[in-house]
Order: C-alpha cells, then structure tokens, then sequence
C-alpha cells in the first residue's frame, strides 16, 4: 500500500479522469435523463403579475378634505382580506370555472377556498419620501389563460371595492356628522330657549339694564325728595291755617277779648313775612307757596289795619264783615292742604315702594351677571362646536361628491397580466444546476472513493517512497490484438457517450431555458418533418 502522500499533478489528474471516465459520463447521462423527466413530468405551475398604481387625489387638498385618512398600505391591507374573504373566493371560483378538474370533485369547498387564498399574493411598493405608490397582485395555478383571467378579475375587484370602501366611508362620515349636527341644533335650542326664559324671568335685574335701574334709582330719590319736603311746608301751611282759624273764631266770639290785640296780629304777620323770606331763598316767585303766602300777608296786613281802625272806633265786627269771610276761605284752605298733604305722603310711599324695588335690582344684577355668564359660556361652546360641525358637514358633502365623482384618491392599472410563457414551479433552472451538479458530483465521488481506497502503486515514485528501494526500470504494458479491440471499443463507446451526453445536455438546456412547452412542440415539428 502507498503510505507517502506524494502531490498530485494536473496531468495525472486529467488521466485519473480518462482512465475512470465511465464513472462521470455514466451518472452524468442517468442525472439528465431523471432532470429531464422530472422537467416534463413535474406539474407546471404559472404565475400572473398585474400592477397597480395608487393615484392621489385630483383635486388639492388645500381645496377639498379627503375623509379618507387611513394609510394606503392599511387600507389595501384591508381590501386584501376583503377581497380573500371566504364569500369572495367563492364567488371568484364561481365566476372563473376553478377546480372543475375530475381530481377536486370530492374536495371540500373549504379546501378550495384555502388553496385559493394560498395562491394569491398581494406585495406593497412603497416610496422613500411618500406612501404606498403602487401594490402588485399576483395569481399562481396550472392554466395559464385562468391565471390570467384570475389576475386582471382581483384587480378589478380591488379597484371596484376601493371604490365603494372611499365612498361608503365618505357617506359614512357625511351621516355621521349630519346625526351629531342635529343632535348639537338642538341642545343649542334648548340652551338659547333657556337663555330666553331666563332673562324674561329677571328682566330689569340683567347687567344691561343696571345704567337705566341706578338713573332711574337716581330720579326716585331726587322725586322723594322733593316729596318730602312738599309734604313739610303743606304740613307748616296746615299749621299755619289751624292757626288762622283759631285766631279768627277767637275774634267773632270774644267780644273785646275777641277783638285781635295788634301785638298777636304783629307776631303772626311776622312770623308768615319769616316763612315767605325762607321759601324765596329756596322758590321762585312764581311758586305756589310763595304766592300764597304772599296773599296771605297782605291779607292780614289788610286786617291788622282793620282791626286797628275797630279798635280806635270801638266797634265790634258783625256777621257781615271780612273777619268771616276770611274764616271761609281758611277752611276751603285747610281742605285742600289736607288732601294735598295725603297726596304727597301717598306719593311718597309709592315712590319708596318703587325705590326699593330697583335697589333690589340693583343689588341682584352682580348675581344674575354670573350667572348670565355662566349661560352665555355654555351658549357659545355649544355654538362654536355647532359651527364647527355645520363646517365639517358641509366639507363633508363636496368630500363625498369629489368620491362620487371619482376624483378622489383612485387605483389605476399600469401593467395588466400577460399570458406566462414559462412556469415559476419547477424552477427550471435550478433544476438544471441541480441536476448537473449532482451528475458531476456522483462521477467525482465515486473516482475519489476508487483512487482513495485501491491498494495499488501507480508510480514508480510511490514504490522508492514506501520501500526505499531505487527503481531500476519499469517494463511498458504489452497490448494483446484482442486488448486493442477492446481499446476500440471503449473508444468507440465513449464518443458515442459524449454524444448521447451532449444530446441530453442540450435537449436539458432547451427545456431549461426556453420552456418545456416549446422545446416539445419544436420537437414535434422537426419529428414531422
């Protein structure tokens, strides 16, 4: 056995691969022939792709308020699961003829639905800057033309349910607030109702009102006053008229004692000329008072001039005389000045009455300012929020008509699904490389195996390196004519080999690259022809 591990050449290499070729070309051929069974036999599966691009709006948002402010990636998320919902699929398999074929007859409806769902594949392509721009929808199956079908019908259906999603959220939306707008319209009634009973309840003690209640408090008083001091000076001329009459009945029924002294007659006349002084200080000549006392005053200077021409007579003033007129006329006085003092004084309890009913007011106008306040915050609250909701609505209603009309955020199809020419499953390619690297990799290792594990000498230099003997000379291999048939045959073998190879190599390449299905119908017509 060689036990020295002398290195190997690329020359003895490449003869250890002609020597041992069989082992390469064998496993090889065998690989391809089970790579291109498996390329024809294997099910086919194909794919459809359609693109669909994700429109903004058209008109500007600085113009129209889209309600629709969900991402585009969720809400294609939710169209997604819409659109795989098991009531969709269904109608998806109705629609199109799935699973007709005799192997799905004892198929559960369910299993259908999920081998549907299974082969539908929805990918999101977003922007660096923006949201989603675009999403793709694909379909996989065994039928080309229904994969297609299939693809361009879920396109169609995603773009129909966005559709109706925007418009169904923008009605949705538009009621909404048209329902809280109503609800708002009426607490405002009743606020503003309420507001209205309120002030008619305290009308006069509102705080609008507390200018006028404190001018009209002001002239009450001023009123009062000058009540009050009529009411004195009727009072004083009462007094003053009591007095009269007691002078004057004194003078008819007292005989000489009757006969009135021009001392007293001086003292009254004197006293009415202090009351007449103190009424010009404050009246006017045109007075009342001051004109009555005036009367008065002469009158009694008129009489004091009498009784002294009676008196210097010595004579008595008889029934005829002005000593009883005058005793009438103080009693048509004392009448009226009576009536006039129950006026004033009924005059002044009125006004008193009505003083105090205005400093009430005015003493109440501070709480019902609060409580106004509190009114008028909770008024215009609920008016702001009112106006707002009307601004909204309003917003809403062109929002749900931009919708209707479709110039919106819509999905537009940039890429409809083409008929596939080759299929996704098997990867053909990497059928190939499979299959090649395992032919390669089977010849390979079993050469390694037979090279690794024969106890053999193959050099001379294998045997000076084991036993440490010189070789003198080595003797060349002496062919028999039969050995060199053999030779000829094994050539003649391997060149046919080669060739078989190079046939399954390029017919695997063609089925590989070009597609099965054309590989077999150009082999149909070269068979044909």
């Amino acid at each position: 056995m060689a036990e020295a591990n002398l290195p190997i050449k690329p020359d003895e290499i490449i003869e250890i691969i002609i020597r041992r070729r069989w082992y390469i070309i064998i496993p090889l051929c065998l690989a391809m022939i089970a790579g291109i069974y498996l390329a024809i036999t294997l099910p086919k599966v194909y794919s459809a792709k359609t693109m669909i691009l994700v429109e903004p709006q058209r008109v500007p948002q600085s113009y129209v308020q889209s309600l629709i402010t969900t991402d585009t990636s969720a809400r294609i998320n939710t169209l997604s699961q819409q659109i795989q919902s098991r009531t969709n699929l269904e109608k998806i398999i109705k629609d199109f003829n799935l699973f007709k074929e005799p192997q799905y007859n004892n198929v559960f409806m369910e299993d259908k639905v999920a081998n549907l769902r299974n082969r539908i594949t929805i990918e999101v392509t977003r922007a660096r800057r923006r949201g989603a721009d675009s999403f793709s929808i694909t379909f996989k199956g065994k039928d080309p033309k229904k994969v297609v079908q299939v693809a361009n019908g879920l396109a169609s259906y995603f773009i129909d349910e966005n559709l109706k999603v925007r418009e169904s959220q923008a009605i949705g939306t538009s009621d909404f607030l048209d329902d809280e707008l109503s609800n708002m319209r009426v607490r405002l009634e009743e606020v503003e109702e309420y507001l209205k009973i309120y002030r008619k309840k305290f009308m006069g003690e509102l705080p609008e009102q507390l200018e006028t209640n404190l001018r009209i408090l002001d002239r009450l008083q001023e009123q009062l006053g000058q009540r009050q001091e009529s009411l004195r000076d009727a009072k004083n001329r009462l007094e003053q008229i009591k007095g009269q009459n007691t002078r004057l009945q004194q003078l008819v029924s007292g005989g000489e004692s009757g006969v009135l002294s021009g001392e007293a007659e001086g003292a009254g006349l004197e006293r009415l000329k202090s009351q007449l002084e103190e009424l010009q200080n404050r009246y006017t000549e045109r007075h009342p008072d001051v004109i009555r006392l005036k009367k008065l005053i002469k009158e009694n200077e008129i009489k004091l001039k009498q009784q002294t021409k009676l008196k210097s007579q010595d004579l008595m003033p008889g029934p005829e005389s002005n000593n009883f007129r005058l005793t009438a006329e103080n009693k048509r006085r004392l009448i009226e000045t009576t009536l006039e003092i129950n006026n004033l004084i009924a005059e002044i309890t009125d006004l008193q009455k009505q003083i105090n009913i205005y400093q009430k007011r005015v003493e109440n106008t501070p709480k019902r300012e609060q409580e106004l306040l509190s009114l008028r915050r909770d008024y215009q609250n609920i008016q702001a929020s009112y106006s707002s909701l009307l601004n909204r609505k309003l917003e809403a209603e062109i929002a749900v008509n931009m919708e209707r009309k479709q110039k919106g955020e819509q999905f537009r199809i940039i890429d409809t699904a083409r008929m596939p020419q080759k299929p996704i499953k098997p990867d053909m390619q990497k059928l190939f490389i499979l299959t090649i690297g395992t032919g390669f990799g089977t010849g390979f290792g079993i050469i390694f195996l037979l090279e690794y594990f024969i106890n053999s000498f193959k050099k001379p230099e294998e045997i000076e390196s084991a036993f440490e003997i010189p070789v003198i000379g080595t003797i060349p291999r002496i062919y028999h004519p039969i050995d060199r048939f053999w030779q000829k045959v094994n050539l003649t073998g391997t060149v046919f080999s080669l060739i078989i190879s190079f046939m399954l190599f390029s017919g695997f390449a063609l089925l590989t690259f070009k597609g099965v299905d054309k590989t077999l119908e150009f082999a149909r017509k070269i068979i044909n022809i």
